[in-house]
């Protein structure tokens, strides 16, 4: 039979537990909570894409409520400003000196409602501290603690009011995940749970089911998986070909 050479029990029964929390909300969302629980655990960013109605932000709150983390959420509007994401700094009169006052950005886990319906001037301030993890304000940098991961949502059908995300910034997802409607069993069972229970006072109960730490670890534990040499030539040869490929705009 075949043995793992680490010992990945800890490992699968954190991302079971995360799991299990979530869809015990969340119906119907299965592809989701499996992806969102593998963004974590690669420190990756998540873009979901979905129309209204769908649990795109339930179960983000869902994810943030389940850890022993820090949450924000920041509502993107035409108005809002990067100091409004990042923070600002403010003049202090007693000391004579400007303080920085952080954003909502400073936080573990970040949820951008919307993301789609700030402009460009607005979306730029996130590309610093999605790819290196810091802000830089007034020549100084400001580390985010470990574990960080934003998960952003936008509307694929409305278009009035939005702004298209450039490039760059999809760049620092990895993952874009398009959530679609449940089924006919699933959106009865939906119907029956709200009739039976609110479905806030049920998400407020929900205690985390794994610590900072915990998390952490998994993430560490992630590391130090064997990657087969052949494997990782393979990866390089599909995204050289999407690159090359003329049906293609822009490649991997």
């Amino acid at each position: 039979m075949f043995e793992n050479r680490i010992d990945l029990a800890e490992l699968h029964s954190a991302a079971e537990k995360l799991k299990a929390q979530i869809s015990s909300v969340v119906i119907g969302q299965a592809d989701l909570v499996e992806m969102l629980t593998t963004a974590l655990l690669a420190k990756g960013h998540v873009l979901i894409e979905g129309v209204p109605g769908v649990a795109k932000t339930l179960t983000a709150k869902l994810l943030a409520k389940s850890i022993e983390t820090e949450f924000s959420r920041i509502q993107f509007t035409p108005d809002l400003m990067p100091s409004d994401v990042v923070g600002t700094a403010i003049f202090n009169p007693k000391s004579l000196e400007f303080q920085y006052k952080k954003g909502p950005i400073f936080s573990n886990i970040v949820l951008i409602d919307e993301i789609n319906r700030a402009p460009a001037k607005t979306q730029s301030a996130l590309f610093e501290v999605m790819e290196e993890r810091q802000i830089t304000a007034d020549g100084k940098a400001f580390m985010m603690e470990a574990p960080f991961m934003v998960l952003a949502t936008q509307n694929p059908i409305e278009h009035e009011g939005t702004y298209r995300l450039p490039e760059a910034q999809l760049d620092r997802f990895l993952f874009k995940l398009d959530i679609h409607y449940p089924d006919v069993t699933q959106e009865a069972q939906i119907i029956k749970d709200a009739l039976q229970q609110n479905q806030h006072e049920k998400v407020q109960h929900l205690s985390a089911v794994l610590s900072k730490a915990e998390v952490l670890s998994a993430q560490e534990k992630i590391k130090s998986l064997l990657v087969e040499e052949k494997l990782i030539h393979y990866i390089a040869q599909l995204v050289h070909a999407t690159r090359n490929h003329p049906s293609l705009y822009l490649g991997a």
